[in-house]
């Protein structure tokens, strides 16, 4: 294939593909059945999705078998945002949809779960084997006295024993939080306790990087300080003793016990969710039973295009959002490939050799692995069997158009690459993959189903091939139906919607283009903005980090009172590599060549590592309010953070500046 242009795809689908989609088949059923258009291809149904709401959830709803205890009165009641209402008069249970695998006799030993550690030991979990677990438990959870509406929490690394205790928590109508094992107490304090969990589900370690990590101190702790926890269940992954007054999991998992499911009202809590709490106490976002078996139906069985056939692995922890959408895949009877480790241990192969060896047809991870991979100069494609995946999706943050290139030509010339983007605030996806477009470098395919998105300038103007703020017009179903301890509404509306009222606004720079892609340029409250001219700092990231000598790279645009502007580029050097003039020049040739000669930065400092938020992500607004003078008490949420002292260096910085 030859290189691509802007106006070349890197890669289209074949007719046989485009015809096989779940997409192409929903299309064409839906047109039959309710006036979708037949004609048009992914972009007509698109905006039939949005122009008819109602029409297409429903039809989402029936072509999933969606199955209503109780039914609806209408599809959408009050569509004002936030508070819009979905399926009102409607009950049902996700539990009961995720397990709905287990009933088909010929599916019942078939593996829905596939666990992967570090030593790449492979368990598996039969559909039957998962649904009497969850029966177990749930029965157990009853019998402790969890009612719907309470919170169940768990400090859980991705193991089989996560996904079953929130299946079991969902099908008692329980609320299910978690937080990953490297969580410190205060970061898992800091989201549990404004929730007030009833049960807790923990380990007593986790192993990482070929190393064991002893919990039982920070467990001791959790429960110390979470007073309304009625049980504390103990999970033995180290091999540890229950402590006193814990419970055993193997005890509570035990029975033959057929699941009952809880019929809740569409709009009844499933899971909270956090932001990054990076400059406060996170967010504590909630959303619905209903909200996210619709969404996460229509995401992974019409966007993801898992069916029953294939098997689902992205890289995550039970503290990433993409935890809560992995597990959705059992929805469509996919079986999921859980690895419970470090991402690149022992090497940076590591998470090609699990999808290998799992046999994954989708697999996810972070556009950080896939540069990371490329830097390294790995070969999976030639290395390893990669043939059974047909898409490799990437998310966290925007996949640079060197990491489409990579996975193009050392995964496979005829690989569907998704580049995603959403947010733990919806936790789905605004845009991404459409497995019948064509894949163009540096950009999302498209806008998905039933997401009105739109670029819109400050004035609420909508924006075609220009940067401007991502929004969506219309509700989606799994848009927060609260966030807890939030009683006025006031700090959702506040989060989302103080920009364009009764428009969603979620802080981002794209650019829809002429040809209804996407191209996101990152966080829009730390876009640089020079002389007029915005960049997202992404586009500076991707640039400056061709550079072998360059690990890592952060940089901010600081208003200076005196109507300046100070943009410093900091870099994470390469092991070996000296922050010279020559690099420096470098450095700077590369932005002033590849993006703009505005946003050359009037310094590079070299730091000694790049903060991030727990869930990975580069912290700029922090580090921007360091710079401005802010103290670090204020500036950060110390439990948000994966390396305070990191910090602390930009803290002297804007201190010797003074």
């Amino acid at each position: 294939m030859t290189a691509a242009t802007d106006e070349t795809p890197l890669w289209q689908p074949g007719p046989d593909r485009v015809a096989a989609a779940a997409v192409t088949r929903f299309q064409n059923w839906a047109a039959g059945r309710y006036g979708a258009p037949a004609e048009g291809g992914y972009q007509a149904l698109h905006r039939w999705s949005v122009e008819e709401l109602d029409t297409f959830w429903k039809a989402v709803a029936d072509w999933f078998d969606v199955r209503f205890s109780t039914p609806y009165e209408s599809v959408t009641g009050d569509r004002t945002m936030p508070g819009a209402q979905w399926f009102p008069g409607a009950t049902l249970n996700y539990a009961e949809h995720a397990l709905r695998a287990a009933e088909d006799p010929s599916r019942a030993d078939a593996p829905a779960l596939l666990h992967v550690d570090e030593t790449h030991t492979q368990a598996a979990v039969s559909w039957s084997e998962l649904r009497r677990r969850v029966g177990s438990l749930a029965a157990e959870l009853r019998a402790l006295g969890v009612r719907p509406g309470d919170r169940v929490s768990a400090y859980l690394p991705n193991i089989p024993q996560a996904v079953i205790a929130f299946l079991a928590t969902a099908a008692v109508g329980g609320v299910w939080t978690s937080c990953a094992p490297d969580f410190g107490a205060r970061s898992v304090l800091d989201r549990f306790q404004q929730v007030e969990p009833v049960v807790l589900f923990t380990v007593d370690g986790y192993r990482y990087g070929g190393k064991e990590y002893d919990r039982a101190d920070t467990v001791a702790e959790l429960r110390r300080e979470l007073p309304t926890l009625r049980a504390v269940v103990h999970i033995p992954l180290l091999g540890t003793d229950a402590p006193d007054g814990a419970l055993e999991w193997s005890a509570l998992t035990a029975a033959d016990t057929e699941p009952v499911f809880e019929p809740v009202p569409f709009d009844h809590p499933l899971w909270v969710l956090y932001s990054s709490g990076t400059t406060g106490l996170p967010k504590a976002i909630v959303q619905s039973q209903g909200g996210i078996l619709l969404e996460h139906f229509k995401q992974i069985g019409l966007h993801c295009d898992l069916g029953p056939e294939d098997r689902f692995f992205w890289y995550t922890s039970t503290g990433w959002m993409m935890w809560n959408f992995l597990v959705s895949g059992l929805l469509t009877g996919t079986a999921l490939v859980l690895y419970d480790g470090s991402p690149g241990f022992p090497d940076v192969s590591a998470q090609w050799r699990i999808a290998e060896q799992t046999g994954a047809t989708l697999f996810g991870t972070s556009a950080s692995y896939v540069m990371a991979c490329r830097k390294a100069g790995i070969h999976p494609g030639r290395d390893l069997d990669l043939s059974r995946i047909q898409c490799v999706a990437t998310t966290g943050s925007p996949l640079p158009p060197d990491g489409f290139r990579w996975l193009h030509d050392e995964v496979g010339d005829d690989l569907w690459i998704a580049s995603v983007s959403g947010g733990t605030d919806v936790c789905s996806c605004f845009a991404g993959a459409v497995p019948t477009l064509p894949v163009h470098i540096g950009e999302l395919q498209a806008p998905c189903l039933g997401t009105d998105l739109q670029s819109w300038d400050p004035a609420g103007k909508p924006l075609v091939g220009e940067v401007g703020e991502l929004v969506v017009t219309a509700p989606m179903p799994s848009m927060p139906i609260r966030f807890w301890n939030d009683s006025d509404g006031s700090r959702y509306h506040d989060s989302y919607f103080d920009m364009y009222p009764g428009v969603w606004r979620h802080g981002d720079w794209i650019t829809i283009t002429e040809r209804g892609s996407v191209v996101i340029h990152g966080r829009s409250d730390s876009t640089l903005n020079r002389q007029g001219v915005r960049m997202g700092s992404s586009d500076i990231y991707e640039a400056v980090e061709r550079l072998p000598e360059i690990r890592e790279s952060l940089v901010i645009g600081i208003e200076e009172p005196d109507g300046g502007y100070w943009m410093p580029l900091f870099v994470h050097l390469a092991e070996g590599a000296v922050l010279d003039d020559d690099l420096r020049d470098s450095i700077k040739r590369t932005i002033r060549e590849n993006l703009s000669p505005r946003h050359v930065p009037d310094e590079v400092i070299e730091v000694p590592g790049i903060p991030h938020t727990l869930t990975g992500k580069r912290i700029e607004v922090p580090v921007k309010r360091l710079l401005q003078g802010t103290d670090l008490t204020k500036a950060v949420n110390p439990g948000s953070v994966d390396n305070l002292e990191l910090l602390r260096f930009f803290e002297d910085l804007a201190r010797r500046r003074r």
